[in-house]
């Protein structure tokens, strides 16, 4: 039963285990022995789900996560320090603190096409801030999801940190309950489920979400490199990646001249036939397949489009004399799909980008400086790369993160530990006799004393 769940989470967390930093340390150091003795059973699961490479699944699952875990446990007790911050003089004497709490009982809910990193790397900002945490992994993702199951509870604190598997009845069932925080990463079909059920409990969210994600070439760019980069950003996971290049806008002038690079620079990254290369992934489900298969339709292509639907494989596709209305333009493509579009101007890519919701992230590639800021200027995104795709994600400083359609809040470094910790605002002042400025009876001298110091 979830009420049961969070029931006896709430009751470890209320008698303060887990906020020693002895505890804290002890769960980071045992999540990273999961992570390098169990390499190999999440990778096995990761390809039974996704068919994902192994290099892939390393870099962008267990690699990505173990590196912010170490960080996490580098950085842990200046993270948890109180923050001294000023104290003005009419609060003096006194000294002025931050202090970091734990929030409590944190529900974490992933999606299926990272499967094990956006639900681990999460909880390690959880647990790092002091939580009870519970994990959702996505059911689509199934291999994943028994995995997880199966060897947390032997790895981490099981009264602190817990699985939860199923479908939508059992995480309808845990939305029922109370949290302290819900962070979920998916659609914005479901994120607005999770928003509309936290909010009957006034619970804090932090939604990941997606959108269409536009690149930016103009006549400047070195076009190799563009095409090689936003190749492998596009058809790493097989394209199910919320931050991959979702289309292409490109000047008029280089337009056949990308084109041509990128279908270049498939056959050397795929072989001629990427069906049998073992460095390219499946789609997840039979739903997705059909989906995706149904938006080739759009524009004229350039290259791919062969699909197999016992394999769910879905050839690397480009795609040109796309118009803004074609069912490719109308969502997330979330697939190995891409459209390309030629624009006129810098102004008229800047227009198109800001005619669609703010996406989760935006990429651009020029060598022309102006050029680069006048796209920072004109455009709002969740984070931007630029020359490169999806780069900014591997940057622990910088917070991932979406605005608007694309989500709320953001995380990874520290910006995950904030984000599962509480603020703490804390003045100490010592028991000092004081200049009675601020007691009745008030007089005009004390109101010509307090606008001095105010």
């Amino acid at each position: 039963m979830a009420s049961a769940l969070a029931a006896a989470l709430r009751a470890y967390f209320d008698a303060g285990a887990t906020k020693a930093r002895s505890w804290r340390m002890a769960q980071l150091d045992a999540l990273e022995h999961f992570l390098m003795e169990r390499e190999r059973d999440i990778t096995d699961a990761l390809q039974a789900d996704l068919q994902k490479p192994e290099t892939e699944a390393f870099f962008s699952e267990i690699g990505f996560t173990l590196s912010e875990l170490r960080s996490a446990r580098k950085n842990l007790a200046s993270w948890m320090k109180p923050e001294r911050v000023r104290t003005p003089l009419v609060a003096m004497p006194g000294q002025s603190y931050v202090y970091r709490e734990p929030l409590g009982i944190v529900l974490i809910m992933g999606p299926w096409n990272y499967p094990f990193q956006t639900v681990v790397l999460p909880m390690v900002g959880a647990i790092a801030a002091g939580n009870c945490v519970v994990l959702k992994p996505s059911e689509m993702a199934a291999n994943v999801s028994e995995m997880l199951a199966h060897w947390i509870p032997k790895y981490l604190d099981p009264k602190a940190v817990q699985v939860w598997q199923g479908g939508v009845p059992e995480t309808t069932a845990l939305l029922r309950e109370k949290w302290d925080h819900i962070f979920y990463t998916g659609n914005g079909r479901v994120g607005r489920i999770v928003m509309e059920a936290a909010a009957k409990h006034l619970t804090p969210v932090t939604l990941e979400l997606g959108g269409k994600s536009p690149c930016i070439v103009d006549q400047s760019a070195d076009l190799d490199l563009a095409a090689r980069r936003i190749v492998f950003g596009k058809l790493v996971n097989a394209g199910q990646t919320c931050v991959a290049p979702d289309y292409v806008l490109v000047h008029d002038l280089v337009h056949d001249a990308l084109i041509n690079r990128m279908t270049s620079t498939i056959r050397e990254f795929y072989g001629d036939d990427p069906m049998q290369s073992p460095d390219y992934a499946r789609i997840i489900n039979d739903h997705h397949f059909a989906r995706l298969t149904r938006l080739l339709a759009s524009g004229d292509t350039v290259t791919g489009g062969q699909t197999d639907p016992k394999e769910r494989y879905i050839a690397p596709t480009i795609l040109r004399n796309v118009r803004e209305s074609d069912p490719v333009m109308q969502e997330e493509i979330f697939g190995p799909i891409l459209p390309v579009i030629g624009v006129s101007s810098l102004d008229s890519a800047i227009a198109f980008v800001n005619r669609h919701p703010r996406p989760l992230a935006l990429y651009a590639f020029s060598r022309d400086r102006s050029a680069q800021d006048r796209i920072l200027a004109g455009t709002s995104a969740g984070g931007t790369t630029i020359n490169h795709v999806w780069m900014h994600l591997g940057v622990p400083e910088l917070p991932f993160g979406g605005v608007g359609a694309s989500g709320m809040g953001a995380y990874h470094g520290r910006h995950t530990f904030e984000t599962f910790s509480h603020r703490r605002s804390v003045l100490k002042k010592p028991s000092l006799p004081e200049p009675p400025l601020l007691y009745p009876p008030y007089s005009r001298s004390k109101l010509r004393w307090v606008k001095r110091l105010v």
